[in-house]
């Protein structure tokens, strides 16, 4: 197929290796001289700006980092107006169902899905990362022979904006997840037992989860928030903008998440 990709970045340069792989035509946005030779390198076809990856294409995958830049680039753009008729958007990004909503009443017949996901890089080569994905199922099925290139399992979860909704719910409780265990570690050194030796453990104990372990793998609370922090932050900000749309909250959610600063203080647009 021929593919347009935008948003090349830690998330997002090994997805275009692997469509590079399985013989897709990528044509990807590069924004730097340096940033166009690492493309080239892995063999997509830098070009300057979306509306270049657009055209022509039967795939295009957005994968920037915030709501704001999937408006920018989906909205305010003109990357919709040189898609093809019958061609069809992904949305990676996690971005507001209504963002979505928008970008689907904007796009005549430009099919669109939105297919955020859940993993990281090392996922991505492996060729694991997890999508949830929304829209019908004609979208969904012209789009499942590039998604299959890196995601597996792909998982058709609703209509369009389902796949958002999904992955809202996923980080509000993986988020919780983390605002838990800091909570666990403090109660352990008022007992006199120290991050390290509860992290080496407690995965070994019926309190294991997928939180923890990656936790542990990085030694600490705080080595994970330096890492990781700032994503998960963003996508709980988005979480909270959705709910305060609904005219609530994340409620006991809220407060767990809360007790991890850096998550608890970050912002965003909704």
């Amino acid at each position: 197929m021929r593919v347009g990709f935008i948003g090349a970045g830690r998330m997002g340069r090994p997805m275009v290796a692997r469509l590079v792989e399985a013989g897709h035509d990528v044509r990807v946005v590069g924004r730097t001289d340096e940033q166009r030779r690492s493309l080239e390198l892995v063999g997509a076809r830098p070009v300057s700006d979306a509306a270049q990856a657009g055209a022509r294409a039967d795939v295009v995958l957005v994968c920037v980092f915030t709501d704001d830049q999937v408006r920018q680039v989906c909205l305010d753009g003109p990357l919709l107006a040189t898609m093809p008729p019958g061609s069809t958007l992904a949305v990676h990004t996690t971005a507001s169902p209504s963002t979505i909503e928008a970008i689907a009443a904007r796009a005549g017949d430009v099919g669109v899905v939105d297919a955020p996901v859940s993993g990281g890089p090392h996922d991505i080569a492996a060729g694991r990362l997890t999508l949830f994905v929304g829209g019908t199922d004609e979208a969904v099925a012209r789009v499942r022979p590039v998604l299959g290139c890196y995601g597996d399992p792909v998982l058709h979860v609703g209509p369009l904006g389902a796949g958002q909704k999904v992955k809202l719910v996923n980080n509000a409780l993986f988020a919780g997840h983390i605002g838990l265990l800091a909570e666990s570690i403090r109660l352990g050194e008022r007992l006199g037992v120290p991050e390290s030796t509860l992290l080496n453990a407690l995965p070994h104990g019926s309190a294991t989860s997928r939180v923890l372990d990656i936790v542990a793998a990085g030694g600490s609370i705080a080595a994970f928030v330096e890492v990781a922090g700032e994503f998960v932050g963003k996508d709980v900000a988005v979480a909270r903008g959705v709910a305060a749309e609904l005219g609530s909250d994340l409620g006991a959610l809220d407060e767990v998440i809360g007790r991890v600063g850096p998550l608890a203080s970050n912002t965003g647009r909704v």
